[in-house]
């Protein structure tokens, strides 16, 4: 590799391995923008204002090959182990995104209760099935009414009943209800794209992250540059003056969201995308991962299309694409956080970016 003129004291360098990462190929975006452009992803949520707090559940009811990366040091999960490479099961039939910190994963007591009602899961003796539903949750505790927001599994079984693959929509809704973000509010986003190969991935994202999403020099997301098509519309264009940064508190943030293709993968590779998601987490939220937040990433593969094989490409001839995957995963989960606070309104305090003054 050779160096190449970076900024200030450090050094950029370019790489010669023949790796097409040119931003080109990530130019189209699915038919809503959203994780449900990926067929067979469901999306409901359940949104409580008095509580200022929610569920957003992702549903599969065939089945999806399920993966999870968790880089945050606080995070508050549920059946995370479970989706590791080297153990038994392949695919779960939801994800649950919820407020509530770790008393908003009961929502998923609700989910699981509804799937194996309807007969999705892992199938059991007599007829019964056992549903996969990997969880994770986001600390807004003491913003609403009530200091502890009354999730409960009814919020996941209306979350559920209400799950179609309809365009989702961005702002305070679901887990992203009582969402903070850098001390504006934050909210559900979601972004697609569809690649060369014909493969779309997306993401869904509740950021409540504890840093910012707007670079406060310029006052607009730190990523904005990722827009296509206008996506960000009239508010992705203004250059507004940020509030003073709230100071760290312990255990009340985390980002947590879902990214999704309709490629054919195993767990390994499910996991690879969601490890390579992250990327796209720490280049909108500035500093991402910390030790006050629980960032937690899924991934779900509904295995419609395979990858295409790259001749010559050491011993594993998917890898080429299996890195395009990952690059747009992760400018898909970008773009859903720039859509966290672009779309919120103001709740409960929390001022959110659309009334924030221009620079």
């Amino acid at each position: 590799m050779s160096p190449s003129q970076g900024h200030g004291p450090y050094l950029v360098y370019k790489t010669h391995v023949p790796l097409n990462f040119q931003e080109e190929f990530l130019a189209k975006i699915g038919k809503s923008n959203g994780l449900t452009d990926i067929d067979g992803i469901l999306v409901g949520n359940y949104t409580d204002l008095k509580a200022v707090s929610g569920v957003t559940v992702v549903v599969c009811p065939s089945g999806a090959v399920a993966a999870v990366d968790v880089r945050g040091s606080a995070p508050a999960t549920r059946e995370t182990d479970l989706l590791a490479p080297h153990n038994l099961i392949e695919k779960a039939q939801a994800v649950v995104l919820s407020g509530g910190s770790v008393f908003g994963l009961s929502a998923a007591d609700g989910v699981t209760r509804w799937l194996a009602e309807e007969g999705y899961g892992f199938p059991l003796d007599q007829g019964y099935v056992a549903p996969i539903v990997p969880a994770a949750s986001l600390y807004d505790l003491g913003r609403g009414v009530e200091y502890i927001p009354p999730i409960s599994a009814d919020w996941g079984r209306w979350a559920c009943e209400g799950a179609g693959s309809y365009p989702i929509k961005p702002g305070c809704i679901g887990a992203g209800t009582g969402a903070l973000s850098g001390g504006i509010k934050g909210g559900l986003g979601t972004a697609s794209l569809i690649l060369d190969s014909g493969i779309t991935v997306a993401a869904l994202v509740a950021n409540n992250s504890i840093c910012s999403v707007i670079n406060p020099d310029s006052g607009r997301p730190w990523e904005i540059q990722l827009e296509i098509d206008n996506e960000f519309g009239a508010q992705g264009k203004r250059s507004v003056r940020l509030p003073p940064e709230p100071e760290a508190e312990p255990i009340k943030n985390t980002t947590i969201g879902v990214v999704a293709t309709d490629a054919i993968l195993n767990v390994a590779q499910a996991q690879k995308v969601a490890q390579m998601a992250h990327d796209g987490m720490a280049r909108a939220i500035r500093p991402a991962h910390t030790m006050f937040d629980g960032d937690a990433l899924f991934c779900l593969a509904t295995g419609k299309i395979e990858l295409p094989e790259t001749p010559g490409t050491f011993i594993s001839p998917w890898a080429k694409c299996l890195n395009d995957l990952g690059h747009a995963a992760a400018n898909c989960v970008s773009r859903a956080i720039i859509h966290t606070v672009l779309s919120a309104r103001s709740l409960a305090g929390m001022k959110a970016f659309c009334e924030l003054e221009d620079k």
